[in-house]
């Protein structure tokens, strides 16, 4: 206990781990949980892409979104190999979900995740078309941005060194997905129709920052696993979002 409790003061002052080993028990558990999450979201975020795959209007679009599915399972692969060093079972937890399913479309969002996997909310939700895809894509690129930037800060070193590599990659998906959305803006109808998807999917994204004044924050921002609250982190994302659809006239 005496040992456990010297790790959690190091980590308390922003101390930094370096392998799994005299790993407090809590804290493996909660960055566990935080990889699974990760790991199962760009899993579901890849399998949603691979299906929009054939949305795409021309060429340049289906390279695009062909990139965003091969990335995202790449990115889902090199975290998965971290939690691997924690005895996960790496193989067989690839094959353990269904990661295309979907809840039907009208379903009522909220932060509540379904089945038996850690995707984030938002990965519930089908895309029904290729500007829904692109929309979806914009505004959980921004929410992704968001979010890893805390997680290259988390306290587990080699999974902050991962993030760090991956940031710059689903900075380019987000980057993408503006550039697609520009181009449908640029006429009335596709503005209409993207400012449709907006309606849809920017609660879906909002929700998926989790609920305010969370019980676990505090737990978690002792072990270095987060530095802003979930609160704090949505109102960035809200902030960013309006300012890029602001300059498409999409707000």
């Amino acid at each position: 206990m005496s040992d456990t409790m010297n790790i959690e003061d190091y980590l308390a002052q922003g101390g930094v781990l370096t392998s799994p080993d005299n790993v407090p028990a809590r804290y493996r558990g909660e960055l566990l949980r935080l990889m699974s999450s990760f790991v199962d979201s760009e899993l579901a975020g890849s399998a949603g892409f691979a299906d929009a795959i054939n949305f795409a209007p021309g060429i340049k679009e289906r390279i695009a979104a062909s990139r965003i599915t091969l990335e995202k399972a790449d990115h889902a692969e090199r975290v998965l190999n971290i939690m691997g060093d924690f005895g996960t079972d790496t193989q067989r937890y690839q094959a353990a979900h269904d990661w295309a399913a979907r809840l039907p479309r009208e379903a009522e969002h909220s932060a509540e995740r379904q089945g038996a996997d850690m995707r984030l909310s938002v990965f519930h939700y089908p895309l029904e078309s290729w500007t829904d895809a692109v929309v979806m894509n914009v505004l959980m690129g921004l929410a992704t941005g968001v979010q890893l930037r805390e997680f290259v800060r988390v306290s587990y070193a080699p999974l902050a060194e991962t993030f760090r590599e991956i940031a710059p990659r689903e900075a380019r998906h987000s980057e993408l997905g503006l550039e697609g959305l520009e181009r449908i803006a640029a006429t009335a109808d596709g503005r209409a129709a993207a400012k449709t998807a907006i309606a849809y999917w920017r609660p879906r994204v909002a929700a998926s920052f989790g609920a305010a004044g969370s019980a676990r924050y505090d737990t978690l921002a002792r072990f270095g696993l987060r530095h802003s609250p979930n609160e704090a982190l949505l109102a960035q994302w809200d902030q960013l979002t309006a300012a890029k659809l602001g300059a498409l006239d999409l707000n």
